[in-house]
């Protein structure tokens, strides 16, 4: 990527960010920061609010509107998520958006870099790294599955970048997210899936951007998954333990909703049987290494305490 401008002039280069969740908003704002031209594109037309970031109305499930949406673009970070945390509804949504993507992206000679999940792995009860094998069928891990395969097969540049489950400023809708970082801060128990003993990787969305941003003009580092840097895994009362002390509040009472009570609420609820899907990523070490990647990126993970305290701060703030 090219350098900062200087005097806060707008950079030569402009980039396409598709999504304004948690991780495109990163994105957009790291971009922006830097002094780089960011086009974002939400069907609300939301993004930050920056002199350097163009928000535009426009679901890229309509293909007619991207072409000039990525005219000129040098990379485009697409970031959008399903509708709903649904295999079925990311099926229908989510390939159909890609290919939109890759192929207007193709068109603008612009590469893609995708944030990706751990879902696809197909032996997770090892350390997952960026050689470990992706072949996980059924549900929402076979739905990864198929968009990794399918952007291996696209003639368009891409670049995968592996995730841990998110926490930082914006994260709302995750296990470290508003139902762990609320409670703790306000002193109060925090109840989680799975057990609460077992080590799990847990990446800062701040540092998926950066990484994500990282490969944008690297060519040698694209068409390859590459892992976020991601700090040491934590147990889920470790990490609800250092959100507390960042708050200055006492130690959580951490309890565990175990699996089978989590599979009988799945009876009767269809949302807490897409959890259920996943308890294997909670119910026994569930861990990745970015180390390949942070030498081969020049990135690498934000301390634990400064995470956690810039977590709390954002909802301390209001969550804005």
């Amino acid at each position: 990527m090219s350098e900062p401008a200087a005097s806060g002039r707008p950079s030569a280069r402009l980039y396409v960010v598709t999504g304004a969740g948690p991780v495109g908003w990163t994105v957009a704002e790291q971009l922006a920061a830097a002094g780089h031209r960011v086009r974002i594109l939400t069907r609300s037309g939301s993004g930050p609010a920056h002199p350097l970031v163009e928000r535009l109305s426009i679901d890229v499930s309509e293909p007619a509107q991207l072409g000039e949406a990525f005219l000129g673009a040098t990379a485009v970070f697409h970031c959008i998520h399903g509708s709903r945390y649904n295999a079925d509804v990311w099926a229908r949504e989510l390939p159909a958006a890609e290919q939109n993507v890759l192929a207007a992206a193709g068109e603008a000679g612009a590469v893609v870099v995708f944030p990706e999940s751990l879902y696809s792995y197909s032996a997770p009860e090892n350390v997952m790294a960026e050689d470990s094998p992706r072949q996980a069928q059924g549900g929402k891990r076979g739905v990864r599955t198929e968009l990794l395969a399918a952007r291996a097969a696209s003639a368009t540049a891409t670049v995968s970048m592996v995730a841990g489950d998110f926490f930082g400023p914006r994260v709302r809708m995750s296990h470290a997210g508003e139902r762990m970082v609320r409670p703790v801060a306000a002193g109060k128990q925090v109840q989680v899936v799975g057990r609460a003993d077992q080590p799990h990787s847990f990446t800062y969305v701040p540092d998926l951007a950066a990484a994500m941003i990282a490969t944008a003009d690297k060519p040698k580092v694209w068409n390859r998954v590459w892992h976020a840097p991601t700090g040491p895994a934590l147990t889920q009362r470790e990490l609800a333990g250092a959100f507390a002390k960042a708050a200055g509040a006492r130690a959580p009472r951490v309890t565990a909703i175990p699996g089978w009570a989590l599979k009988a609420m799945g009876v009767f609820s269809p949302d807490m049987r897409e959890i259920a899907e996943t308890l294997y990523q909670f119910e026994r070490p569930f861990v990745m290494d970015s180390t390949a990647s942070q030498a081969a990126l020049g990135v690498a993970p934000t301390p634990l305490h400064e995470a956690a305290a810039a977590t709390v701060a954002w909802w301390a703030d209001g969550g804005q």
